[in-house]
């Protein structure tokens, strides 16, 4: 579990396509002075690009990861080259504030950037996503998690399939979505709240999938119809 408050911009310094496990191994390599791996033990988990991988061994700068071909397809860490910058945030501990949402690390789908407009000294970031189902779960004053960064969504567009988020300038010298440009993919974490609350009204309705029947609407149907 994480936050969506990004502790450090790392970079990629190895990649390897085809390692011993027939898999893809990444190495990151954080900021100097950075207490990213401080407390750091093999096993745990780190967010990179909002997406929960696993440390299989670290130095005192440096972090190494595998990621399943699932995770190459689902996410954008497939298009990470040497040198490419990724946000880094630990998993979350009892203690720690909260300052963003809860983020899982579990990757929905990725998006395009549409746009990137100024606005004063902020950035507005329009946005598209692969997967447009995700859309039902993405709402006005929502929280979003871009490339592990919580984030506030400020317009939505239901009918023509995007959103919009504000960067404000502070978080612009933070994350890596201040660099990126129209055109580019971020990997998209929806609010999980907004799924567990959909499958519980589904259960509460009776309504499975496709055009399955939706017994308590039926039943307030009729009781509003034999008043009649």
């Amino acid at each position: 579990m994480f936050t969506g408050i990004v502790e450090d911009i790392g970079v990629v310094s190895h990649l390897d396509n085809n390692d011993s496990t027939g898999g893809t191994a990444m190495t990151f390599t954080i900021p100097a002075n950075s207490p990213l791996l401080k407390d750091c033990h093999e096993g745990d988990s780190i967010a990179v690009n909002g997406c929960c991988l696993t440390v299989t061994s670290f130095t005192a700068d440096a972090f190494n990861v595998g990621v399943a071909p699932e995770t190459l397809r689902i996410t954008n860490l497939g298009a990470l080259a040497e040198n490419s910058r990724v946000n880094l945030e630990r998993a979350v501990r009892a203690d720690t504030r909260m300052g963003g949402h809860f983020v899982q690390g579990h990757v929905d789908t990725t998006a395009e950037i549409l746009s990137v407009t100024p606005d004063g000294n902020a950035l507005t970031f329009r946005f598209q996503p692969k997967n447009r189902d995700m859309l039902r779960y993405i709402i006005f004053k929502g929280f979003i998690a871009i490339d592990g960064t919580s984030l506030t969504v400020t317009n939505v567009n239901d009918a023509d399939g995007w959103w919009e988020i504000m960067l404000i300038s502070y978080s612009q010298e933070r994350v890596v979505l201040a660099q990126k440009k129209k055109g580019d993919t971020v990997n998209i974490e929806v609010d999980m709240m907004a799924k567990y609350a959909e499958k519980s009204l589904a259960g509460v309705l009776g309504a499975n999938s496709g055009d399955a029947p939706i017994p308590l609407l039926e039943k307030m149907v009729q009781r509003i119809m034999g008043k009649q």
